[in-house]
């Protein structure tokens, strides 16, 4: 590492945050306005579409790659590039599991939830549910979806301007209004062909930000090798806690599989994601284009998480948030930004664009998907039936238009709040993926379910996830496991603040409260909540189902459900592994080269079977 005369110009030893040069604000600027270029092209290349369905899905005429830096860059927002360095600066390595996560989320979306909207051939998601469980189901998991989305929207807007507010000088409200009038811009100009080719754009940007930021920083502490050395010294590497106790933050169970639920709502049934995969001519090369997206997921992922261990090293003797210097942990990667690139105009501009990129594509997803729930799911089924063409069109963008000042609001009322911004997020988000999640896998994998289970599954599971979200973020029970440790040794504290008030922050966190027995409950690690929303869903769904009875075999169309027990059963007899398909007929498409089941009556006997010819007689595979 260098030594400290090498290092009085950063921010720990002089007190003082460096500022964006001009060429830094030349860069940001040039970022939003080829975004907003992008859409302008389109609008003009398609100025004479009257289709709405050109605009939410650009005629399913889309090529994969596109579609698969679309769908990792929609979810990769600022949230993610600020938050995960934090994570890994703060509570180690157990987050890389993430990337199991991912893949079962990926195989679970490319080849049971994808298949099935896909082979409908609709633009909303909620279709599904209307086909499944009826009208009103549809309409309450519609609003659910546009309350979370707009709630997200607004963290994803709010979170960036407010970090980077802190520490670079960037005026917040300034940077909000323009990025999200950017945003809606070129969103209702283009529709979904400008969502797609900015996605792509913005992706560029944000790994070009990231990997910049992460040379330089290794660079900074002697290279990658040295970092990785003085966190493992300093126990924040660690890949292998096995614990059962849902209580313990991160473990190979709660980020591998519970993280994996929260993923599979995002790629399987999520409306913005859904809505990018149909965008392909084909299914074959919708599935392509999620396995496309698999690499990428993992290498965002991978360089935000090394991007943690950089920036640990970096301030391994001095915490800038106990410092003084920033007030939140996801502050820390701009300041480390502006430490270690400060001397080079146009880099801190580089990754500042970046982490805006990371927001401008979840927002424009949004919006796009916003528009096509509320056209699709209100707008035409309930008061506008007549709805179409030309006029249709005209809703759409309006309805962006009026989503994206929406969104703004909802970012304004966020800023009145306090705490860790990006944990608020993820809890929010979860609160409503997991009770969705459920609805869905419960309706497709459980054929018996009825409307008054599902509607009781989907209340149900919200109240109980929604209880205990918000109950544990207001409460803050103190961790299962100690924090790791922070060290302030080298800090110059005559600087910013007094010797008293260092040794206030040092020893706050140190006292120890008598809880009541009930925090035990809330300290369950957030990356549960999406997989306790959904086994709730399904469970009370099930129970309330066989208490008002089952949906009869007449009921049962084969498009709408995938037999996962029937798949995951191949060593059991057949006569025991046919009664998994419940009674349901399967006809798929032999051009997908998938099979083609008839099964009749309760008993599950096969009446009918075509399969592919490598599978022949062996098994039965739907994946």
């Amino acid at each position: 590492m260098y030594s400290v005369d090498k290092m009085e110009d950063y921010s720990i030893y002089n007190g003082h945050k460096k500022l964006f040069h001009i060429v830094d604000y030349i860069i940001f600027a040039l970022v939003l306005l080829v975004s907003l270029v992008i859409g302008i092209y389109h609008a003009y290349k398609d100025r004479h579409n009257t289709n709405a369905e050109e605009f939410h899905q650009s005629g399913r005429k889309m090529h994969p790659v596109p579609v698969s830096l679309s769908l990792c860059a929609t979810f990769m927002s600022a949230l993610t590039l600020l938050g995960n360095p934090a994570e890994i600066y703060t509570h180690g390595t157990m987050f890389y599991w993430i990337v199991l996560a991912m893949l079962l989320s990926t195989i679970c979306s490319a080849h049971v939830f994808v298949p099935i909207f896909y082979k409908l051939k609709t633009i909303s998601c909620f279709t599904y549910i209307q086909l499944r469980f009826g009208k009103v189901v549809r309409v309450i998991a519609s609003v659910l979806y546009i309350s979370q989305m707009l709630l997200y929207m607004g963290f994803v807007l709010y979170a960036p301007s407010l970090a980077l507010e802190a520490v670079t000088g960037m005026t917040l409200w300034g940077t909000m209004i323009s990025v999200g009038a950017v945003c809606v811009l070129y969103t209702s100009l283009g529709g979904m062909k400008t969502v797609l080719w900015t996605d792509s754009f913005q992706l560029v940007i944000m790994f070009a930000g990231t990997i910049c930021v992460l040379i330089f920083g290794s660079i900074a502490v002697g290279g990658f090798s040295s970092a990785w050395n003085i966190a493992n010294e300093r126990d924040r590497i660690e890949f292998w806690n096995v614990s059962v106790d849902p209580r313990t933050r991160h473990t190979v169970w709660s980020v591998g599989i519970g993280g994996a639920m929260f993923w599979t709502y995002l790629y399987g049934v999520n409306q913005a994601q859904v809505q990018r995969a149909c965008s392909l001519p084909t299914l074959k090369k919708a599935k392509l284009a999620l396995w496309l997206n698999f690499p990428l997921l993992i290498c965002i992922i991978t360089l935000t998480c090394m991007l943690g261990i950089v920036s640990y090293a970096f301030y391994k003797d001095c915490d800038p948030k106990t410092f003084g210097l920033i007030t939140k942990g996801d502050q820390l990667l701009p300041l480390l930004v502006l430490d270690v690139l400060g001397n080079y105009p146009g880099l801190p501009g580089l990754f500042i664009a970046s982490i805006f990129s990371g927001s401008l594509s979840s927002i424009s997803s949004g919006l796009n998907a916003m528009s096509a729930i509320i056209i699709k799911d209100f707008l035409k089924p309930l008061c506008w039936k007549t709805l179409q063409g030309r006029t249709e069109l005209i809703v759409a963008k309006t309805v962006v238009v009026l989503c994206g000042i929406l969104q703004f609001f909802v970012a304004l009322a966020i800023a009145q709040a306090s705490g860790l911004i990006i944990q608020l997020s993820y809890t929010l988000f979860s609160i409503v993926s997991g009770p969705l999640l459920g609805l869905f896998l419960g309706g497709m994998i459980f054929p018996c379910i009825n409307k008054i289970g599902a509607t009781c599954g989907l209340v149900m599971s919200l109240l109980f996830i929604g209880w205990l979200g918000i109950s544990a973020t207001i409460v803050s029970p103190t961790p299962m496991r100690p924090a790791l440790p922070i060290l302030t040794i080298d800090c110059n504290w005559n600087i910013t603040t007094t010797e008293n008030q260092a040794e206030v922050n040092l020893t706050s966190t140190n006292q120890n409260v008598s809880e009541p027995p009930i925090f035990d409950f809330y300290r369950i690690s957030y990356q549960w909540y999406t997989m306790f929303g959904m086994l709730t869903n399904i469970c009370v769904s099930l129970l309330v189902t066989v208490l008002t009875g089952v949906t009869e075999n007449s009921e049962r169309d084969s498009k709408l459900f995938y037999p996962l027990f029937y798949n995951l059963a191949p060593f059991l007899p057949k006569k025991y592994r046919n009664r998994l398909m419940f009674g349901v007929q399967y006809q798929t498409n032999s051009k997908d080269e998938e099979c083609e089941l008839r099964v009749s009556g309760n008993n599950g006997e096969i009446t009918t079977v075509s399969l592919p010819k490598r599978e022949k007689d062996r098994r039965t595979s739907f994946l």
